[in-house]
């Protein structure tokens, strides 16, 4: 399978994606939109993934690319073509879909309790990391796949379309990264952990794995069938 991602800014790049896909025996390409390079056609790729990043959906003005973006993701999901958002991604994915993207009520930055609300692809609860202050309404028949005490739509799936708002994907290195590179979205609010919370625990990195891995060979498997 042909996996290509779509990279907003250049420290939230694949992560554990990555070695999920070539774990499997999948090609991975990239395009990395924070240098202009030039989106993929259609027929160049069998499943998108749509990465995370600091803007926000309507930010067409100071990043251009996002409205040929998002005409690329209704293109793929017309085409009845995989997609996985991330974060952003799973922004960018609702608001393709129809529905209405927004400031969440609380930012929500570090390591919190997901629970399950419907379906296979996840655990009746786990944690996972976070680093959002945008949320989004369920598409027109989306199933709602996920919810925390922060942020009600954590997870959906419409079709061959999922969106997920928190990250399994993140490893040490790309932690540090956002750490670095975004610091100023940590607060101290009831969802909001310092830098040191963050990265105290690297025992909470490789339980992220077999969530990713899981969830992953799930939509492959969907995708397969």
């Amino acid at each position: 399978m042909r996996v290509h991602y779509l990279q907003h800014a250049p420290f939230e790049g694949p992560a554990s994606i990555a070695g999920w896909v070539r774990r499997r025996g999948h090609t991975l390409a990239a395009t990395k939109l924070f240098q202009d390079q030039a989106l993929p056609g259609i027929e160049d790729f069998d499943w998108l993934v749509v990465l995370g990043g600091p803007m926000g959906v309507q930010d067409e003005s100071p990043h251009p690319w996002l409205k040929e973006e998002k005409k690329l993701l209704e293109r793929t999901v017309r085409a009845g073509k995989p997609v996985l958002g991330v974060c952003l991604g799973a922004q960018l994915l609702a608001h393709v879909l129809g529905a209405k993207v927004y400031r969440n009520g609380h930012q929500e930055t570090g390591w919190f309790p997901v629970r399950r609300a419907s379906g296979t692809l996840f655990p009746a609860r786990f944690t996972a990391f976070h680093w959002h202050g945008d949320t989004f309404d369920l598409p027109t028949g989306a199933v709602h796949l996920a919810a925390s005490d922060g942020c009600r739509n954590q997870a959906f799936e419409c079709g061959l379309a999922w969106g997920l708002q928190f990250h399994l994907e993140v490893t040490p290195s790309s932690v540090r990264a956002l750490i670095q590179n975004c610091s100023a979205d940590i607060g101290s609010g009831p969802f909001e952990q310092s830098a040191d919370e963050m990265l105290r625990d690297p025992s909470r990195f490789f339980t992220l794995r077999p969530l990713l891995d899981g969830a992953l060979d799930c939509i492959q498997e969907r995708v397969a069938h």
